[in-house]
This record gives C-alpha cells, sequence and structure tokens, in this order.
C-alpha cells in the first residue's frame, strides 16, 4: 500500500501482515529522511486504552515556553480541551500553531500528536504542581523541552506590528515565473486600481495551506470585492529544480483550486523571502500576508497565521473582513 501526499512531497509505504500494518514516512523533499511505524487494524485508541483518573484538568490556556534547555527559548500559548481522559487542542506560536493535536491524560501523564503528511509530532509530558513539563519531538531530527504554567496575562507578540517596512523602504517590484506558463510583473497594469494582497508561503508549509484555503474561500464568498483585489501567492520551494517547483505550485493550486496567481519565488528559506521583498524589516514566518492599498500603499503586514485549529481563528477572520470592507470603499 502506498498512500501520497503530494503537496509535502512525502508518502507512506507500508505492507499489510494481517491486522497490523509495517512501514515507513518517505518525505522526498528531504535526503533519506525516513520513520519507521506500524499500525494496528481495530484500535479505537491513540496512545492507550487505559482510563487513569487524570491528576487535573488541563482545558484552558497555558503560559509555554519551549526550548527551555537552550538560552533562547521561544514563547507559546497552549490551548487545550479535555472531557475526562481525551485531550485536545493545539499551540500558537509568533509564527503559527502547531494545528490540530489529539491525545490522552493519564495520572500525571499525558501525550499529544499528529500526523498531517508534512509533520509528525509528538508533545510528551508530565503534570507537576501548577506547571506542565514536556519534551518535544518532530519527526527523527528534531527534539527540545518546553514547560507551561496558567498566566492570564502572557501574552505573544502582535503578529500585525512583529514584520514592518523599512525606514528607507523603496517601491516592491517583482518579474517571477506563474503557474500558467508566462511571468507576473509588478508593477503593471493588472494591479492599477485594486487592492494588493501579495502572501509569502510554500506548499510544504501546512499553516500556508490553511492560509491559502481561508482567502480561497473569502473572495468566493465576497466576489464584489473579489473584483476590487489581486491576490497573489508567492511560493519558496524546496524542489532544487525551479521546473519541479513550478509544476509542483501548478498542481497544488489545482487541487485546493485556488482562484489566485501562484508563483515561484526561489528556494523555501527566510533569506531568499528577504531578498524578494527587500523593503521589509525581516521575514521570520511562512506565511507573511502584504496588504497594499488602491493608492499603492503598504497598510498592513501580518507575519504567521492562526489557523482553524486555534481560538484566534474567528477573530482574525473578523479583523480581514473589516480590513477589506475598508479599502475596498476608499
Amino acid at each position: 500500500m502506498v498512500l501520497f501526499f503530494p503537496e509535502y512531497q512525502s508518502y507512506l509505504r507500508a505492507d499489510i501482515r494481517g491486522p497490523d500494518m509495517d512501514g515507513e514516512w518517505v518525505v522526498t523533499s528531504k535526503e533519506n529522511y525516513r520513520v519507521r511505524f506500524r499500525a494496528k487494524a481495530g484500535k479505537t485508541y491513540r496512545f492507550t486504552p487505559m482510563n487513569e483518573k487524570p491528576l487535573a484538568d488541563l482545558s484552558g490556556n497555558w503560559a509555554t515556553l519551549f526550548g527551555t534547555e537552550t538560552q533562547t527559548p521561544e514563547k507559546a500559548i497552549g490551548e487545550f480541551k479535555q472531557e475526562g481522559n481525551h485531550l485536545s487542542g493545539t499551540f500558537r506560536t509568533e509564527t503559527g500553531d502547531y494545528r490540530f493535536l489529539e491525545g490522552t491524560v493519564q495520572g500525571r501523564k499525558f501525550w499529544l500528536s499528529c500526523f498531517d503528511g508534512s509533520h509528525a509530532f509528538l508533545f510528551s509530558g508530565s503534570i507537576k504542581g501548577d506547571t506542565l513539563q514536556g519534551e518535544f519531538k518532530s519527526g527523527t531530527h528534531y527534539r527540545t523541552l518546553w514547560t507551561a504554567w496558567r498566566d492570564p496575562n502572557f501574552a505573544l507578540g502582535n503578529p500585525d506590528s512583529l514584520t514592518a517596512l523599512k525606514p528607507t523602504a523603496g517601491p516592491l517590484a517583482f518579474d517571477l515565473p506563474n503557474t500558467a506558463g508566462g511571468n507576473l510583473r509588478y508593477p503593471s497594469g493588472y494591479f492599477d486600481g485594486k487592492i494588493r494582497l501579495f502572501t509569502i508561503m510554500g506548499t510544504w508549509c501546512p499553516n500556508c495551506r490553511d492560509e491559502q484555503v481561508f482567502l480561497k474561500d473569502y473572495l468566493e464568498k465576497h466576489p464584489e470585492q473579489a473584483k476590487k483585489m489581486a491576490v497573489v501567492g508567492f511560493g519558496f520551494e524546496r524542489d532544487k529544480d525551479p521546473s519541479a517547483a513550478i509544476a509542483h505550485l501548478a498542481a497544488y493550486k489545482k487541487r485546493l483550486g485556488i482562484p489566485f496567481d501562484l508563483v515561484y519565488a526561489g528556494e523555501a528559506n527566510t533569506s531568499t523571502a528577504e531578498r524578494v521583498f527587500p523593503m521589509l524589516s525581516k521575514v521570520s514566518s511562512f506565511p507573511t500576508m502584504i496588504i497594499i492599498d488602491q493608492q499603492n500603499k503598504v497598510r498592513h503586514i501580518h507575519t504567521g497565521f492562526d489557523g482553524p485549529a486555534t481560538s484566534r481563528y474567528e477573530t482574525f477572520r473578523k479583523d480581514f473582513e473589516s480590513l477589506m470592507l475598508e479599502l475596498t470603499q476608499e
């Protein structure tokens, strides 16, 4: 059996052995990256069938630091919902979220995990008094320690102010290949009199996928406003061959039904993105959204994306709709 995740350039390959399945997860965009796994049919639990009484209810928000073994830990907020032994939720960071996590609480121990074709995440930990102490593993290549505590005043940086224009920023200009076999140029008459929404993304990035689907849905639900908007996704890809990267972007656009242009902007790293967008103070996250009004003035730069797994998704949707209504009426 082979199961492909084409947008993430990975696949599962497995042999079925009665009720069991032995296989491996292969990421083709990385050199020799393989994760072995075993699956068992008919199991209704993720980690254990036990139902040991949880030491505490973890529901609610938790101030979190990832990388506590380092000199520069990363801030996050854990958003959890617990029902008996069942635990679900996510972690929000200043560059995005860990999407839909699910697991269990058993006594003082807990586990959360997800697999989406791009990432295999495992969060494990213990309840220690009023804190959580844990470990985070991503695939076979990354491991770090984390701690969390309840603090209603703990906050992440404002995603609308993490990235800014340089004081000496010049005008944006680009001439990049699109998925239709041509080039998209800026400035050009195509953009005149329109709100320009440029998003720095990659097909390998699940948070970017959430943002692309959000924009697609917005344009479909607001056709009159969509006529006054020019949306472009700037794909920074893991393919070393530009032709392969463009083909991958075209397949991604078709599969998700994206109605706007995707262009190939270079390899998947922030330094390449900063060369394409030299007027930005930095590019710290995929995705990053830049909104330019009809008078060619940058009005908004949003770093990261709080997707549908988070409590902030609905707030972002309402704020985005209000901003687009304001700009289209100017």
